[in-house]
């Protein structure tokens, strides 16, 4: 049954009340852009806000990260910025990328590769066009024990029928085939926004999981054309694989975990003929996965019932830690907060010079406090 975003709880009859006060682990978010300069000093503060102390960052900077000595310099500087988040670093799967890499990026602590298709999204122009030159670091990775982070889109070519609605059903049989390949090597498939990439990724071992964004959770094709503060790559899809979103994170399959995507973009270049791809959620990445969980129970996709404080401990933080085998040294606990007050309008660099939209502005959203 399709449903639209503008449809919100009824908050004096909250379908989740129960959650209101619930404790649960710290989150982790396993997918975040942090960017550069003023806008990392902007959005770097916002993680813990939120209800997260760890996140896998993003090396899709300009350059990208394709060296481990950038990772280590921008991890260095993002711990500037907050001390109390762990980062978890990624080098950008690029033709410097070596076998050699791979092994001096175990031994320096970084996490994983992040792969992008040629074109398909921000800052992509220097990404992959072929996996095969890639094996022999593949092969390396597996040796390593380190994480292949695949954004799973196919680029579109002159006279495919590749468009942004089928191009991630369109990559999925390359990862069935790196799996089959490279049976031990852990991959992701980043950011799902269908029932195929869901039942792909259900198909195959355990060392293949995926992360599930909280926007992704509200959004159809529907709501993204008409709104470009909704529009990101991959692209929302249809109804029934929102549906799918929506019970997959509720499914207690330790295969899904939260990984916001959050994108921040200068609200300038949300607008004009060609509009940046990214959402911006991280301010509120914990609080939007109940809001949309709540619409979800209140239009029958899930029941009250499958909303438990263990299912949502697993999706925000045991699974994601799991599967990255990183353990949460703080033992931090956040607390849920009924909503009582809006997301924000618009987030502001002390000079002005940088202004981001975030994601359901003015909606009002659940919250979280810090356990002391």
């Amino acid at each position: 049954m399709p449903f639209k975003l503008t449809r919100e709880p009824t908050r004096e009859m909250s379908p989740l009340a129960k959650l209101d006060g619930c404790e649960l682990p710290a989150a982790a978010d396993m997918h975040v852009h942090l960017r550069e300069g003023a806008m990392t000093e902007l959005v770097v503060p916002a993680i813990r806000q939120a209800g997260v102390n760890t996140v896998f960052v993003m090396p899709n900077l300009v350059p990208p990260i394709t060296t481990v000595q950038h990772a280590l310099d921008y991890r260095s500087r993002l711990q500037e910025l907050e001390p109390n988040v762990t980062f978890l670093m990624s080098l950008y799967l690029h033709p410097n990328i070596s076998p050699d890499t791979i092994i001096e990026a175990k031994k320096a602590g970084i996490t994983g590769v992040k792969s992008y298709p040629h074109g398909v999204t921000t800052h992509s122009n220097e990404g992959v066009v072929s996996y095969e030159p890639f094996y022999p670091v593949f092969e390396e990775m597996q040796r390593q024990n380190m994480v292949l982070n695949l954004h799973g889109e196919k680029p579109s070519s002159p006279g495919s029928d590749v468009t942004v609605l089928n191009a991630e059903e369109a990559f999925l049989p390359t990862l069935l085939d790196l799996h089959k390949r490279f049976p031990k090597l852990r991959i992701i498939l980043e950011h799902c926004t269908s029932e195929a990439a869901i039942e792909a990724v259900k198909s195959c071992g355990p060392t293949v999981a995926a992360t599930l964004t909280s926007h992704h959770l509200f959004l159809t094709v529907d709501d993204w054309a008409g709104d470009p503060h909704s529009f990101c790559k991959p692209v929302a899809k249809l109804p029934s694989d929102r549906r799918a979103l929506l019970r997959t994170a509720v499914s207690g399959n330790s295969k899904f975990f939260l990984g916001t995507d959050s994108a921040p973009h200068p609200a300038i270049s949300k607008r004009g003929d060609k509009v940046a791809a990214g959402v911006f959620t991280q301010p509120n990445a914990v609080g939007l996965v109940i809001d949309a969980l709540e619409i979800g129970v209140q239009i029958d996709v899930i029941k009250e019932t499958d909303v438990t404080e263990e299912k949502l401990a697993s999706f925000i933080s045991s699974f994601g830690r799991e599967f990255y085998e990183v353990e949460d040294d703080r033992k931090e606990k956040i607390v849920l907060r009924k909503p009582t007050k809006p997301v924000q309008d618009i987030l502001r660099t002390a000079d002005g010079s940088i202004e981001v939209v975030p994601f359901r502005r003015g909606k009002m959203t659940w919250g979280v406090d810090w356990v002391e």
